[in-house]
């Protein structure tokens, strides 16, 4: 061991001078490559850029000869023309006025027309005296950087395009939705003043007798088939009706229509129950019947008349095929009133009609309903019929009731039927108002 400078004699011969002298020799050797040969290009120019000095790897990526660029070319004109115009306006004066700029974006021109993007850095090199000597400047190849940002700045546009379109969208949806909405209001307002103009908007008072109604649609959105009508006859007595007509829709409301006027124009020339439904059926079957597409209904006329002498009232009856009406007594009981032998109206050139009779007393109430009710479906899977027999229960558990107290029992029924009424239901009641006690018997 040598005690030199703490280094051993590579080859063992004890020369510790030659030896440091041979390894300072080849680092410089080493430096000079390293600059020529470096990851990044280096140059040096003068203060009115001229170049002076530049390594093999900027000249590589431009692709030029040394002897073409050193003293014959300046910073400037290795530039593309927006890189040039950029280093003459801001580039350049502020390098001179900073003496160092680092990170600029330029662009660069290669012999084969390619811009080359790259991340420029320049110092100013003084002398001793302070005076600007030249210019040392380091450049970066930016081309992934470019091609990263270009990527990002596609996917960012792609994205704010895809987040348009899908403003866009909700937008167009959200108009539809809101013209679906205003579509539906006007349908439904349409429907429901064509609905009104079916059925009486209200019904008359009748001296002696009390009357009241409920028509349930089950779709605003569709037109029903349940019709009802109340209207004097002259001398005390009142008719009235009660139906459901096939189908559903307009050609439902044009067959109700015709079925509304046609009973009230036959009652006006012959009130008997029975004619009025001979006349109803001849006028639905020549209409329809040779066209080749039917259209009949089910419907229950008849006429009232208060007695004085009881103080209860009488009813007579016919029917086409429609449920039998239900009474509600005055001693708690409900019972049907059964009008067999009635078939469909407008189906057959005749049809047999089913009349009944019946007295009402005071506090008594006839009720008069379309199938929507007793067809509703029930029971925890709602594959059972609500029934008539359900219904007759349901009455004689409320009865006796005046006509506005069955209306209001039967609407509350409705009501708790929810889904499972899936037709329209209309109900008519009438009956006589219970007696008044004797206030004026002697104390």
């Amino acid at each position: 061991m040598c005690p030199t400078d703490g280094r051993q004699d590579p080859v063992g011969t004890g020369d510790g001078a030659s030896t440091d002298a041979a390894f300072t020799a080849l680092l410089e050797d080493s430096a000079e490559e390293l600059y020529d040969s470096a990851p990044c290009g280096y140059l040096s120019t003068l203060m009115d850029g001229t170049i002076a000095k530049i390594n093999t790897t900027l000249l590589d990526w431009l692709g030029l000869e040394r002897e073409a660029v050193v003293g014959h070319k300046r910073f400037a004109d290795l530039l593309s023309v927006g890189g040039k115009l950029y280093h003459e306006t801001h580039f350049a004066p502020l390098l001179h006025m900073q003496g160092e700029l680092s990170g600029i974006a330029l662009e660069m021109k290669t012999s084969g027309g390619r811009r080359l993007p790259v991340l420029v850095s320049s110092v100013v090199k003084h002398g001793s005296t302070g005076d600007s000597l030249l210019i040392r400047t380091t450049v970066f190849d930016a081309s992934d950087r470019r091609a990263y940002e270009e990527e990002l700045l596609r996917r960012r546009q792609e994205a704010e395009q895809a987040r348009q379109e899908a403003d866009l969208a909700r937008a167009q949806a959200e108009q539809a939705r809101r013209q679906a909405e205003a579509d539906r209001e006007r349908l439904s307002d349409a429907l429901a003043v064509l609905q009104q103009s079916l059925v009486p908007d209200t019904l008359p008072a009748m001296p002696g007798l009390e009357a009241a109604v409920c028509y349930h649609t089950a779709s605003p959105d569709r037109l029903g088939g349940d019709f009802y009508d109340l209207f004097p006859l002259g001398g005390e007595r009142w008719a009235f009706f009660l139906g459901d007509v096939c189908g559903k829709g307009p050609e439902a409301a044009s067959l109700t229509s015709l079925t509304r006027y046609t009973l009230r124009a036959a009652a006006l020339h012959d009130p008997e129950p029975t004619a009025a439904l001979t006349t109803l059926n001849a006028v639905l079957h020549e209409r329809y019947a040779s066209s080749g597409d039917p259209r009949y209904c089910t419907v229950v006329f008849g006429v009232i008349a208060p007695d004085p002498e009881t103080g209860g009232a009488a009813v007579h009856l016919a029917s086409g095929g429609h449920p039998s009406a239900l009474v509600l007594r005055a001693d708690g009981r409900a019972d049907f009133l059964p009008t067999p032998d009635g078939l469909l109206v407008g189906v057959l050139p005749t049809a047999p009609v089913g009349t009944a009779r019946t007295t009402l007393a005071p506090g008594e109430t006839i009720l008069l309903y379309t199938d929507g009710l007793t067809e509703a479906r029930t029971g925890p899977r709602r594959d059972d019929l609500y029934g008539e027999e359900a219904l007759r229960a349901f009455a004689a558990g409320h009865a006796p009731a005046t006509p506005q107290q069955t209306i209001t029992a039967l609407t509350g029924l409705l009501e708790s039927l929810g889904d499972g009424l899936d037709d329209d239901t209309a109900l008519l009641a009438l009956g006589v108002p219970p007696a008044r006690p004797d206030t004026n018997h002697p104390r």
